[in-house]
């Protein structure tokens, strides 16, 4: 596709939210495997973070999909989730097709899953363009992030490139990784070539980032065609790619899945296949992102009372500031007295006071708690 078919195509994408039909070439596969357990104690293993709801009626997870309403299809919709979370996913998006739902049966990492998506999409689908996307990122506005898809999907078909979504940063963000960007790949894209992935710098590294002004946050979500992401693997990795390769063969793919995913090295996309191939490219999100990292990020989200408080119950307080609150009971009232920076959430069972600045060490906390509490 030249680049100016390229841009008509884009608009019809876009199109496509106003109307009953949609690009049936186009998937979605949702990465929901992880645990969260820097939303513990509201998070646990038999409730990880995507399966909450933090600020809307619905989980994290039903608002991601809901969020690719009029651009791809329930049916085209997969989630890759761990079988620990299996039967729980499937009860929370009964939408979904039950072979939908594809069950890792180890915990890999990006790598393998996407190894594994790209041999799943390719028995389905051969020419199938694919968008993957975290299950646990808040993005308030979904015709932007529809938009900025949409855009990312014809620069992924009209260059037979993988493409990312990059999120210009707001501030010198130590918690992301980065991606450098290069000049954009023609007058009729809004695509750039992406240089470089940057690991999470320290704070004087990420000030440098903001400064050189080519920097944007890396958010984890790729646009890609089925050849596209085949050949990656094949120039990044002998192993991955002999996984997809055979597992777009054979003829028995549950008991293939069953036998050799466990065996795949435990290695992020972004360092086993992105930063090793020639050429990538990335677009630009037009939409305010977060990816709720842990709990200092709920409080910009949260009922905002006097002094920087953020709180989802009644709040009461004297010489306090800049408190996250959180409690599962609405009826609920807490009072703070002298107190700054902290973390407070009860889910009943359990109660979590900790500074906002160590927050990061929850999952030390999560390890040393009994059974029943994790």
């Amino acid at each position: 596709m030249r680049p100016e078919q390229d841009r008509m195509h884009s608009d019809s994408l876009l199109n496509m939210n106003n109307q009953s039909s949609v690009d049936e070439s186009l998937y979605a596969v949702i990465l929901a495997g992880g645990f969260g357990e820097r939303f513990w104690p509201l998070s646990r293993q038999a409730k990880p973070k995507h399966h909450l709801a933090l600020f809307s009626k619905g989980s994290l997870l039903e608002t991601t999909i809901e969020r690719l309403e009029g651009l791809i299809s329930r049916e085209n919709t997969l989630v890759l989730t761990s079988a620990s979370q299996a039967d729980a996913i499937r009860k929370l998006v009964p939408t979904l097709p039950c072979g939908n739902i594809i069950v890792e049966p180890d915990r890999r990492d990006t790598a393998a899953a996407m190894a594994l998506a790209a041999a799943i999409i390719a028995r389905r689908n051969p020419a199938a363009t694919t968008v993957v996307l975290p299950s646990d990122h808040h993005i308030p506005n979904p015709t932007a992030f529809r938009s900025t898809l949409a855009k990312a999907v014809q620069a992924a078909r009209a260059f037979s490139q993988i493409v990312t979504i990059a999120i210009p940063p707001t501030f010198a963000c130590t918690a992301f990784g980065y991606l450098e960007l290069g000049q954009p790949v023609s007058d009729q894209s809004p695509a750039r070539q992406l240089l470089k992935f940057h690991e999470k710098p320290d704070a004087q590294i990420a000030q440098s980032y903001i400064e050189q002004g080519n920097f944007r946050w890396n958010a984890g979500m790729f646009v890609w065609g089925v050849n596209a992401m085949l050949s990656a693997l094949k120039h990044a990795s002998p192993e991955f790619s002999a996984f997809a390769e055979a597992m777009i063969a054979t003829h028995e793919p549950d008991d293939f899945l069953a036998s050799h995913f466990p065996a795949l090295a435990k290695l992020s996309f972004d360092r086993a296949i992105m930063e090793k191939i020639p050429s990538a490219l990335a677009v630009e999100a037009e939409f305010v992102w977060d990816d709720l990292g842990g709990w200092p990020a709920t409080g910009q989200y949260l009922p905002q009372h006097p002094s920087s408080n953020a709180s989802n119950i009644p709040l009461h307080q004297i010489d306090a500031s800049g408190n996250v609150v959180f409690s599962t009971n609405p009826a609920q009232q807490v009072a703070l007295l002298g107190v700054s920076d902290l973390i407070v959430v009860n889910t009943g069972d359990a109660i979590l006071v900790c500074p906002k600045d160590q927050a990061e060490r929850l999952r030390e906390m999560v390890n040393i708690l009994p059974d029943h509490l994790k």
